[in-house]
């Protein structure tokens, strides 16, 4: 995988999370569920 190619990979996992942050009932968020949520957007791209 190219530099260009992670930075591509790294945006598109940010901006998965901020979809997911914005779509969502809360409007705020403890450590631990932005963790979770993080843990979840890995785990999907890892089944990619």
């Amino acid at each position: 995988m190219t530099e260009s190619e992670i930075q591509l990979v790294k945006k598109a996992t940010i901006y998965d999370l901020r979809l997911i942050l914005t779509n969502g009932d809360k409007k705020e968020y403890t450590v631990e569920e932005l963790l979770e949520l993080l843990d979840k957007v890995a785990m999907a791209k890892e089944q990619e």
